[in-house]
């Protein structure tokens, strides 16, 4: 046993400052509700936009949905390296900052070209806050509730999925079920609701930007910048004097013992390939298992399952409330049952649903009992695939290249993503809906067998522990 693996740190439940860690970490995960927003919102505002720029062939409907996916891709990109040398915190007020401009552009934009714009910039702040709100979480939190912690960022996602559908659904006013499609384009949805559907979004972002100016920076980060003293002045108000001092002597013996100036270069060092492999499969996985395509085309598979536009849009509404409650249940199970049965359980689930699924399709079935499947579908993506993931992700990476790694395996999730969203119309088109479900349940399949055979448990390690068992 390693000296990093024999030196835990004494979080002793009675001293953990409970209300300050919870207080820092939620502020951390308006990230995370922010990117559900603005993920989610475009999904809701879709049938209006489309009518409003004359977007009509599967090729422009595709590009509209996945074009925030480029500025995911950037956002990722140099999140890594910039994270490393400016620090978790900035980056996240400078997310920020760019949810509060972007959602004001986009709501406001009069051509075509400018909306595109305005939404690629909002996916450099997604790229940017996915990356860095589990990060922050995961280096912040006690090794015995950080799984909840890092889970409750997904709790925050889900509660800004359900927050854009309820936006849209109460700012939308009633679709006539035969109202043409020059109807709906000059009526209230057609010409401004869509717009204030955006530009919601620039209320939580205010909070988030204000917020993070009163949290502290990664003690991890302080450290790995020589900057000690500040590092365990965190620690120590976060789980006490022994806890601060026992976790920066076990995070100097990890950075002590991995080196200086890990970068990207870093990554393609032999001892990092497993782990590194291990998170860009994970997170393309959870693109690929196919859930998103309800959250993005919800209103056309609903559509496709029977109901009009206010049918479809209430049943979104629907997915998104599931989500949110089991993103709740995840936070109290991802501590107790473990990560890695969590995720099994999640990709063995959404193969017998999407079987189900498919064959609903396949035979033309409508009404309540797709829609059932359909939020059983999300109920069991968000209680497992959806947090569990960036858990996983948060905690598996070796100190001195978390940054560089997590980005990454985010940039390859959100490409993974954008694949997934921009081929959805042509796969619908040419496999039909059926045959689509029955594809992602294919890719679980694959998916189950990895987890299977890649991932150990984490749960109730610390990071240093984590690097010492993955990392060899």
């Amino acid at each position: 046993m390693t000296a990093i693996e024999s030196e835990r740190p004494v979080a002793d439940q009675g001293a953990l400052n409970m209300r300050y860690i919870w207080a820092i970490c939620l502020v951390a995960a308006m990230g995370g509700l922010l990117f559900g927003y603005d993920w989610v919102v475009i999904g809701g505002a879709a049938p209006f936009y489309q009518k409003y720029f004359h977007l009509v062939t599967p090729a422009l409907k595709g590009w509209t949905m996945s074009c925030a996916l480029v500025g995911c891709l950037i956002g990722a990109v140099g999140c890594g390296v910039a994270s490393d040398a400016l620090g978790r915190k900035r980056l996240l007020v400078a997310a920020a900052f760019l949810f509060c401009v972007s959602s004001v552009g986009t709501g406001l934009a009069p051509t075509y070209a400018m909306f595109v714009l305005w939404r690629i910039l909002g996916g450099v702040a997604i790229g940017l806050a996915s990356n860095l709100s589990p990060i922050y979480i995961a280096e912040v939190a006690p090794e015995n509730i950080r799984g909840r912690l890092v889970a409750a960022n997904q709790l925050t996602i889900a509660i800004g999925v359900v927050a854009a559908q309820v936006v849209n659904w109460w700012i939308a006013r009633p679709v006539p079920p035969l109202a043409t499609a020059a109807q709906i384009l000059h009526s209230w949805n057609g010409q401004y609701a869509w717009r204030w559907m955006f530009a919601a979004t620039t209320v939580p972002s205010l909070l988030f930007f204000l917020g993070m100016f009163f949290a502290p920076e990664s003690p991890r980060w302080l450290m790995k910048q020589g900057r000690a003293a500040s590092a365990k002045a965190v620690l120590t108000r976060v789980g006490g004097p022994a806890y601060g001092e026992v976790t920066a002597a076990s995070i100097a013996a990890s950075l002590q013992q991995e080196g200086e100036g890990f970068d990207y270069h870093a990554l393609l060092n032999r001892r990092m390939s497993r782990v590194l492999t291990l998170g860009v499969v994970l997170a393309v996985f959870q693109q690929w298992c196919g859930i998103n395509i309800i959250f993005n085309y919800g209103a056309k598979l609903f559509s496709t399952a029977g109901y009009p536009v206010s049918g479809e849009l209430f049943n979104i509404v629907l997915t998104g409330i599931t989500a949110l409650l089991c993103a709740v249940l995840a936070m109290f199970l991802v501590d107790r049952i473990g990560r890695r049965v969590m995720m099994l359980a999640g990709a063995a689930g959404l193969v017998c649903v999407y079987a189900l699924l498919g064959l609903c399709f396949w035979e033309r079935l409508h009404g309540p009992f797709v829609v059932a499947l359909i939020i059983l579908a999300v109920a069991v993506y968000a209680c497992t695939l959806a947090p569990v993931t960036w858990v996983v992700l948060s905690e598996i990476f070796p100190n001195g290249i978390r940054g560089a790694a997590t980005a990454v395996s985010v940039f390859a999730l959100w490409a993974a993503c954008f694949v997934l969203t921009d081929t959805f119309p042509f796969i619908y088109k040419g496999i039909g809906p059926a045959g689509a479900f029955w594809l992602y349940g294919g890719i679980c399949i694959a998916g189950l067998a990895f987890i299977y055979a890649a991932l150990p448990e984490t749960k109730g390690r610390t990071l240093e522990q984590i690097e010492a068992q993955l990392v060899k």
